[in-house]
């Protein structure tokens, strides 16, 4: 018997809402998940296929695809921040499941993750991005590799504008071994690729060949 679940009943963490779920049927069907068309670089959605979007045209981008499943609006930010700062770490599995059901399985030799800030770690007691990776490695049949460092603190991206960001994880990021050619980069949230983007660029520098992304959510403009 799970007694923590007896003795603190699990509620839906987007609305609360009590009945032993960690997402009620409601909020698991109201998630936008976003669809195939769009652009085939980074994954931003649209009417159409386009090759590059307005989002990743000119820029230099180290990694081949982003994607991700759903769309970063309300009830996404709620259910990742209850995962994320909420301790709902157990999230993770099911998450993961959302994930490999909206996304093709990438070829890939390994999954690699974005490493966390240490301060922000010992904050939440876990690396959410490793915590997703693991459990998509489960689902997909693909090892999770502890291949990127992060190579210094660095200030939270989300009050920082588009180049501030780029800057920001500039050199950010580091490889702790040798990366097999095909890398599948996992994360929580793209918001504007910047930090994909460094880690992507420290793989290809340690041997990747290919790097691909793969994200919880990404925002949508």
């Amino acid at each position: 018997m799970d007694v923590l679940g007896v003795l603190l009943p699990q509620r839906c963490a987007v609305c609360a809402s009590p009945g032993g779920e960690p997402l009620c049927a409601g909020c698991a069907s109201a998630l936008v998940r976003l669809g195939p068309t769009g652009c085939a670089r980074c994954g931003a959605p649209g009417p159409w296929p386009v090759a590059r979007c307005a989002e990743c045209a000119g820029r230099r981008l180290a990694f081949a695809t982003a994607r991700a499943a759903l769309a970063y609006d309300t009830r996404a930010r709620a259910l990742v921040a209850a995962w994320k700062e909420g301790g709902r770490r157990r999230l993770a599995p099911l998450l993961a499941a959302i994930v490999a059901a909206s996304l093709p399985r990438p070829e890939a030799d390994a999954l690699a993750w974005v490493p966390g800030d240490r301060e922000r770690t010992r904050e939440r007691g876990h690396v959410p991005a490793r915590r997703l990776a693991e459990a998509l490695a489960v689902d997909w049949a693909i090892p999770a590799r502890e291949l990127l460092v992060r190579t210094r603190p660095l200030p939270r991206q989300a009050s920082l504008a588009l180049a501030e960001r780029r800057r920001n994880v500039r050199g950010a990021f580091a490889a702790s071994e040798r990366a097999p050619p095909r890398v599948c980069l996992v994360d929580d949230v793209y918001t504007t690729g910047s930090t994909a983007n460094a880690c992507a660029s420290a793989l290809r520098r340690a041997g990747a060949r290919r790097v691909d992304v793969v994200c919880l959510a990404r925002a949508v403009r």
